[in-house]
């Protein structure tokens, strides 16, 4: 009987603590990124009253006889199954698709968390703004030009520095492509006017200088008379001050006094070579363009007294290639430029994170920049790893050491931005679970007190 009294017990109190976390989860059933608990019971060592014996020739086996002494809780797990996402329309708000924590810092001190509210500091720093916890990544460093992401340095605090100025950038490219129409009648010494209408066929498109000042980059071509595949390009560079830019083109440099060149074509209607005023060809074989230059309104003049002058590549293809190179058949003309990299100066208004977690910072002028990357963190055993509190997880000797990467490397899932993972919490399998365990701790109340009435009913005999 007294054996049943401490089963009675050891019901009770596990089970007490088994309410204690169905609390806990129905509790948070509204927290971001919250993982319920769930609480497994084992038995506890049982009491041997005889032992097992193994069967002889006269009689067979005999099984041990035990008495179980109660129970006790095996685990307390943490369920880390997907949460359903919410949509927030929050640019800084991530939620996680898949395995991975989001990797936090204070000072020196990691954690690692599924609750992707976050927002900016004073200093543009990425927060999660309840904790001032800084949310981990890698900032985009500028290489010639280019922004790269080294993500298998370690991770820094991200810094989305919204307002700051993207400097003006002179164009320094511009890449021609489509069609010439072999059809355009050659103009002839003394054509009529509308003749050198029909026989031309003229592109404009905006360029920039060093100011960011907007110029206007005029290539005219004309079928070159009394030959069958070659064209001649005019180029010109109008300033929107409407002051002369002395507009030059070469091969080879931009010494040059002519602004024209001429491109011939083979009988496929693929570029064949190029050919500058002065004579120069361009390679057989890759891609050719040539080089053109003007002088810059309102620059400062050079050492020399000489007009400050601003050089770019014009990209005109591939050689023998039809495809992103100009082209000559009997198709409707359409060449014209595609591409140029030059931008007047901007503020950074907006910003936007891709699935992977690059930010890609959205300028006023236009351009988009990368700014940095997320990181995301992922354990052998993600169970093993210790509360925190707010939202938080620490590592534990039983969850292994964190494997920080990007989002979809190595196991880790995507970033859904705009969006926040809700809690994992199934209240009707809560409510279940609850009744369930009610009906445990009341069925080890009632074992307690029908010992205790066998026990008044012992007392009893001598009276």
């Amino acid at each position: 009987m007294m054996r049943s009294l401490y089963s009675g017990v050891s019901g009770m109190q596990n089970h007490q603590t088994r309410l204690d976390v169905i609390g806990n989860n129905v509790a948070n059933v509204n927290t971001t990124g919250f993982k319920r608990g769930r609480v497994n019971f084992q038995d506890m060592v049982s009491q041997q009253l005889s032992g097992a014996a193994k069967p002889t020739e006269e009689i067979g086996g005999v099984n041990p006889k035990e008495v179980g002494l109660g129970m006790t809780i095996a685990s307390i797990d943490t369920v880390f199954t997907q949460g359903s996402l919410q949509t927030t329309g929050i640019s800084t708000d991530m939620a996680i698709q898949g395995n991975g924590f989001f990797v936090l810092k204070n000072g020196e001190e990691t954690f690692y968390s599924r609750a992707g509210a976050f927002g900016l500091d004073s200093d543009g720093t990425l927060v999660n703004p309840a904790s001032g916890l800084k949310v981990q990544g890698w900032m985009a460093d500028e290489v010639n030009g280019t922004m790269i992401l080294n993500s298998a340095s370690s991770p820094e605090d991200l810094i989305i520095p919204v307002g700051t100025k993207d400097p003006a950038r002179a164009t320094q490219n511009v890449n021609f492509s489509c069609n010439l129409d072999k059809r355009t009648p050659q103009i002839l010494e003394g054509a009529a006017e509308e003749d050198i209408r029909r026989g031309t066929w003229a592109t404009d498109f905006n360029i920039y200088d060093d100011f960011g000042n907007k110029h206007t980059l005029n290539v005219t071509f004309t079928r070159v008379p009394e030959t069958e595949n070659q064209w001649q390009a005019q180029v010109d560079v109008a300033s929107a001050q409407g002051v002369p830019t002395d507009t030059r083109v070469g091969l080879n440099d931009t010494e040059n006094e002519a602004n024209t060149f001429i491109f011939t074509f083979d009988n496929n209607g693929a570029l064949a070579s190029i050919t500058d005023a002065a004579g120069n060809v361009s390679p057989e074989t890759g891609r050719i363009g040539v080089q053109v230059s003007f002088a810059v309104p309102g620059a400062n003049p050079d050492a020399d007294g000489n007009p400050t002058r601003q050089a770019l590549n014009l990209n005109m293809g591939e050689i023998g290639s039809m495809i992103n190179s100009i082209t000559q058949t009997a198709s409707a003309s359409s060449s014209k430029p595609y591409y140029q990299d030059g931008y007047a100066m901007g503020y950074l208004d907006n910003f936007k994170i891709d699935a992977s977690g690059i930010i890609t910072g959205v300028y006023s002028n236009g351009t988009n920049r990368t700014i940095g990357q997320i990181a995301l963190a992922s354990f052998t055993n993600q169970g093993g790893l210790e509360k925190a509190g707010d939202n938080t997880y620490v590592e534990s000797n039983n969850s292994g050491m964190a494997n920080i990467n990007t989002a979809g490397i190595a196991g880790k899932g995507t970033l859904l931005a705009g969006a926040l993972e809700m809690s994992n919490v199934d209240l009707t399998e809560q409510f279940t679970d609850m009744i369930v365990t009610q009906r445990g701790f009341q069925a080890s109340s009632k074992t307690i007190q029908t010992a205790d009435t066998l026990l008044d009913t012992v007392l009893n005999l001598k009276r």
